[in-house]
């Protein structure tokens, strides 16, 4: 359990918080027992999220690159230029589909992706509250900065006391069990 006031983590029967000294008697309806997602638990969810986008991926790369070739074949594009221009599509389809995905899940209703909800986990703001699509947005692309990074940015939620990973601390956000 954290504290409502400071945050830190602090024993579930503690009378006051040892870091910041204030009263914990309301701390379980400030707090709603938030218990942040462990590392295992983050990464099994993001596996079933990239299975479940490679195949929404896949479909669309075939209807949308069939249409697409029988398209380019009909104005006697180079083999080249079809080649090229199908790499281009289905990098947009697959950026924009992992996108839309990860940002409007995070910031809907549900506030996490299936994959995450198949694992009883959600985003969170500081005040264990929805994030709006802004801090999904956010939080979506400084994973790309967690990824560059030897990956070490998602590594992190291993070793952090809220067990946040980079993306997670440049948004502001938690992931935590329902």
């Amino acid at each position: 359990m954290h504290c409502h006031n400071c945050g830190k983590e602090i024993n579930s029967k503690a009378v006051i918080c040892i870091h910041c000294g204030v009263s914990t008697e309301n701390n379980a309806e400030a707090n709603n027992c938030v218990e942040d997602a462990g590392f295992f638990k983050r990464l099994v969810a993001y596996l079933i999220d990239n299975v479940l986008l490679g195949a929404i991926g896949l479909l669309l790369g075939f209807i949308l690159g069939g249409i697409f070739i029988i398209t380019m074949l009909n104005t006697n594009s180079t083999v080249m230029v079809i080649e090229a221009s199908l790499i281009l599509l289905a990098y947009c389809i697959g950026l924009g589909t992992t996108w839309l995905y990860h940002t409007l899940m995070e910031s809907s209703k549900w506030q996490a992706t299936l994959g995450k909800m198949l694992l009883g986990v959600k985003v969170v703001d500081k005040n264990n509250n929805r994030i709006s699509f802004a801090r999904a947005n956010g939080r979506f692309f400084a994973k790309i900065l967690s990824a560059i990074i030897l990956l070490i940015g998602y590594i992190m939620a291993g070793f952090t006391d809220r067990k946040q990973a980079l993306h997670d601390k440049i948004a502001q956000t938690y992931v935590v069990n329902k």
